[in-house]
Order: structure tokens, then C-alpha cells, then sequence
């Protein structure tokens, strides 16, 4: 196992409107989700608030996270590599966030590299910006302030599939089937999240979710590396 594998940490982040009551949101923010609102698509005859429902949680100033999840590429004895994971998660975002920032902490920032898909866009901003909602210092890894762009310590695998063509989306499933990574749905997607928190109350449920989500991104990065996949047996949740 090269040294560069060994340093990176894989995340996906799960996130939710920040009430499950449009009515209980702060007034001020309910001005400004109006206004928001009024540029955003939607189907005829949705409303703000079922907009809000819908669409909140994936912006960080109307969302919340509720579930962070990690892998690390380790080693076993017979010197093979391995994936751990682990998974932060909860009702109280400031307990989430807290513990996950403990961890990173822990992280060498000179060597460490997170990865995630479509992080640079969503993941990393949404963690930088909760973070500071909730009054956190933010960590070395996802401070960013002051930083020449060839030393920012992120991977994104969607950019890596990109290619320098910023027009193009892939989602992490489409690229789990082209490679015959075997899919982290099980019948569920990203749009559901919402409602399997706030009318499920199905947190395990969304945990299970977010740990497979990590696992698909590290089989994904090692393919686009030109390493062969992880061994199922050798993957494990902490």
C-alpha cells in the first residue's frame, strides 16, 4: 500500500432542513428563504414551504448535518490494504461536528488529504460553514484561508472524472455502475434523507447510508488511480 493512500481520509456528509415546522423558522430566515425560493425550480403549485421541505437542506445557511461519515485505507497483518469506517452522527449538529473536528484534529494537516465527491462544491463548504454557524474554529484541513490552490488538502473525485470539463456532472452512482462498484443506494438516494429523518425517524437508517456512500468514493478513487478495488472481506465499520 503506497503512503499516499494511507494519508487520505474518505468522507460523505448527510444533511436536512434545519426544522422539520416551516412555521417554527426564524422570520428573518423565513424572509430569506422566500427570497431564495423565488429562483429555485419547482413544479407548479409547490410552495415556499414545501420548497423548503424539498430543497433546504442542501444549502448550509437552512440545513443542518446530521451524519459525517469517514473511511481510512489501512493495512492489514498480511500487509493488505483495508478500508475502516466510522460514522458521526446525531440529532445535535454542535455534538456532530464537535467530535468530528476532535478527530481531524488528531490528523497530521501536513500530510493528511480529505476526499469526497463533489466535495469542493458541496461537502467541504457545508462542514467549513456549519462549523462557523455553530461559533467552531475551523480545523487546519478545512481552513482554506490564505491558501495557494496547489496547497489546499482536498481531493474531489467528481474533478478527477471531470478532467478539466466544468460542464459535466456524474453522480457517485453513475460512476459506481460504469466501474461495477457495487451501488451504496439499497433504496434509498440523497432525496429521501429529509424524509427519513424528520418522518421516518430512521437515523440508523441515513448512518447505514452515509458509511456505504464512503466506501463506494474509496473503490471510486482507487479505480480512477488504476489500483484494483478493496476486497469486501476487508472492509470494515468501526
Amino acid at each position: 500500500m503506497t503512503a499516499e493512500l494511507k494519508d487520505i481520509l474518505f468522507l460523505d456528509i448527510e444533511t436536512v432542513a434545519c426544522t422539520d415546522n416551516f412555521a417554527t423558522l426564524d422570520e428573518r430566515l423565513k424572509v430569506q428563504w422566500s427570497r431564495k425560493a423565488s429562483f429555485l425550480k419547482r413544479e407548479e403549485g409547490v410552495t415556499d414551504e414545501q420548497l423548503f421541505h424539498q430543497r433546504a437542506g442542501i444549502y448550509a445557511e437552512f440545513g443542518k448535518i446530521i451524519c459525517i461519515a469517514v473511511g481510512k485505507i489501512i493495512a492489514t497483518e498480511a500487509g493488505e490494504p483495508a478500508l475502516k469506517t466510522k460514522a458521526y452522527y446525531g440529532h445535535d449538529e454542535h455534538a456532530v461536528l464537535t467530535e468530528f473536528k476532535t478527530m481531524l484534529e488528531r490528523l497530521d494537516p501536513a500530510s493528511t488529504k480529505l476526499c469526497a465527491h463533489n466535495g469542493k462544491e458541496f461537502d467541504f463548504p457545508y462542514l467549513s460553514r456549519r462549523m462557523l454557524v455553530n461559533s467552531m474554529p475551523l480545523p487546519a484541513l478545512l481552513n482554506l484561508s490564505g491558501r495557494k490552490s496547489w496547497e489546499v488538502p482536498h481531493l474531489d473525485t467528481l474533478e478527477m472524472w471531470k478532467f478539466g470539463d466544468y460542464k459535466h456532472y456524474t453522480s457517485l452512482d453513475l460512476l459506481a455502475a460504469i466501474f461495477n462498484i457495487p451501488s451504496s443506494k439499497n433504496g434509498m438516494d440523497g432525496s429521501q434523507v429529509n424524509a427519513v429523518y424528520y418522518k421516518d425517524n430512521d437515523l440508523e437508517r441515513i448512518k447505514k447510508y452515509c458509511i456505504s456512500d464512503v466506501v463506494v468514493l474509496a473503490q471510486l478513487y482507487l479505480r480512477l488511480k488504476g489500483h484494483p478495488m478493496l476486497d469486501e472481506k476487508h472492509i470494515h465499520a468501526a
